[in-house]
């Protein structure tokens, strides 16, 4: 039988760990603005096929919506990756580190968020596949 402080410390422990009812009305429009917000950046683009790496290109801007990174590499072409979450303060101005054995950005590494005022680290995530979008013939 376990003795009953170690039932309460557990129910404590449990109910700590549940959001309140505020709690979960603010992550509910969080990420309903983060999908307003990836719709408008997409807009007018096209997705093509998935990919497992991105192909090299030129430096490009990286942009996060909720668990979502979209690289861009041009106002026509974008890169979309679902990542696991974790590096969602990239959107506040968190900088984004990769680390790439292959040189290439590929599905399944692990980038690592970095407070751009402290320097400390904030986060970290796990790529999807890549999903290039464009404009149409492009």
């Amino acid at each position: 039988m376990i003795p009953r402080p170690f039932v309460a410390l557990a129910a404590i422990a449990i109910a700590g760990c549940t959001q309140t009812p505020r709690e979960l009305a603010r992550a509910q429009q969080a990420s309903a603005t983060a999908a307003a917000d990836l719709a408008k950046e997409l807009a007018g683009l096209t997705p093509s096929n998935s990919t497992t790496c991105l192909p090299p290109f030129p430096t490009t801007q990286v942009k996060a919506f909720g668990p979502t990174l979209v690289y861009v590499v041009s106002n026509g072409v974008k890169y979309r990756s679902d990542t696991a979450g974790g590096c969602e303060r990239v959107g506040r101005g968190d900088i984004l580190i990769t680390r790439t054995p292959t040189g290439q950005l590929c599905r399944g590494d692990i980038a690592t968020t970095v407070d751009s005022a402290s320097r400390t680290f904030s986060g970290s995530c796990s790529f999807g596949p890549f999903v290039r979008y464009s404009k149409s013939g492009k």
